[in-house]
């Protein structure tokens, strides 16, 4: 079953990396070398880490200035599958 999240709160990390806090209270870190491998109009610009580091969330998803956004689902299935998501912080 497909668990539907949102990014509650991002920040961006040396090497192209993303920390993202998902709805659920997981948290991880998205490694887009992948992502920037793979090239493409709207990815090209993010090689550029100045670049990359201008990510905002925009409607509960990560975006770039030049209109790039990556689904935060399946950015969470991605990290769950690679067990890198770590468990919910308890409410004290």
């Amino acid at each position: 079953m497909i668990e539907f999240v949102d990014v509650v709160a991002l920040k961006p990390l040396p090497g192209f990396k993303l920390w993202l806090r998902f709805s659920n209270g997981r948290e991880g870190v998205r490694d887009f070398a992948d992502i920037l491998a793979e090239g493409g109009e709207m990815v090209a610009p993010l090689r550029d880490e100045a670049f990359f580091s201008r990510v905002t969330l925009h409607r509960t998803v990560p975006a770039w200035p030049n209109g790039y956004e990556i689904d935060a689902t399946n950015l969470h299935r991605e990290l769950a599958e690679a067990g890198l998501l770590s468990a919910p912080v308890a409410a004290e």
